[in-house]
């Protein structure tokens, strides 16, 4: 195998006990080319097919709802510990596992720390608005009647972990613009830790339009927003199907999606003056999902108002 290499499709791949070649002085700057396979076999979420960071790679592997092609491992790391579940794993799914020395996984990763894996698979599979509307239950505290939607928020670490709290809390699913909104970059998806492998992407050309479906569906659209006029504890909304609506940290909401919101509520901050004065979009979001997961868990009602 040249160093730098990309891993060429039905070579056998390395034992556990070989050694992966170092780069040579003279290999070529820059990442090497993905292996062939990952290139996008038809339609689906750009940017999704290559995984990095061991919870993402595992999950990946560990749903098999999407071909893995490829995967490359630290050699240091491949014979023992996480890693080498990893190995067994994808070799198990007859997945070509190349051995890599750190300056080549380096070279390939698009995350600052790839945890010492990197995986290229099929893209994400589009998922429609419609369909994550279906059988969405007029019983809020059975569980399935939670979205998230962001407006605009472009940050893929923020997509991330918006991804996590969300499919922990069991939402349907997330919602996103496909203008002005984060890809789902191998960042998103390493921050996601694999649920994005679980939780359906919705990618909609307009937020204020999917509101509007959203709404007509027999849901109701809560708004997230400092600057709301009921808290979020005391809101009823919370214990029917719900969307909840969080926008860019820097901007907010946009005017269209806040005038398709049935409320707008704002989470306390009872801290002191000089703190900040707003969380960032991934911790609101798993503040909130939260007390929807917690009101339903225990059947409670929203506190009273005070």
């Amino acid at each position: 195998m040249a160093s730098g290499g990309a891993a060429t499709p039905g070579r056998r791949p390395r034992g556990l006990g070989e050694r992966a070649s170092a780069s040579s002085p003279s290999s070529p700057a820059g990442p090497p080319m993905p292996p062939s396979p990952a290139r996008r076999a038809g339609p689906g979420i750009p940017g999704s097919e290559q995984v990095e960071g061991y919870h993402a790679v595992r999950q990946l592997l560990a749903a098999r709802r999407r071909r893995a092609r490829a995967l490359w491992v630290d050699a240091r790391l491949a014979s023992s510990g996480p890693l080498r579940d990893l190995v067994l794993l994808g070799r198990g799914q007859r997945v070509p596992v190349e051995l890599k020395a750190p300056r080549e996984l380096e070279a390939a990763a698009r995350t600052s720390a790839p945890q010492g894996v990197i995986a290229w698979a099929d893209p994400l599979a589009p998922v429609l608005l419609e369909g994550v509307l279906t059988g969405f239950t007029k019983d809020g505290r059975q569980g399935a009647g939670l979205l998230v939607v962001l407006d605009g928020v472009t940050d893929p670490g923020n997509l991330g972990s918006v991804m996590r709290s969300a499919a922990c809390a069991g939402a349907r699913g997330v919602v996103v613009g496909r203008h002005r909104s984060a890809a789902l970059s191998p960042a998103a998806l390493k921050a996601a830790a694999g649920s994005a492998e679980e939780l359906p992407l919705v990618r909609v050309p307009g937020i204020p339009a999917a509101l509007g479906a959203i709404r007509e569906a027999g849901i109701w659209v809560v708004g997230l927003s400092p600057e709301g006029p009921e808290e979020l504890w005391t809101t009823p909304l919370l214990d029917e199907p719900v969307a909840l609506v969080l926008g860019s940290e820097g901007r907010g909401l946009s005017r269209l999606s806040r005038e398709r919101c049935d409320a707008l509520v704002r989470i306390p901050m009872p801290g002191p003056a000089e703190a900040p004065g707003s969380l960032n979009v991934a911790t609101a979001c798993a503040v909130a999902c939260f007390e929807v997961a917690r009101r339903r868990s225990m059947a409670v009602p929203a506190l009273p108002s005070t």
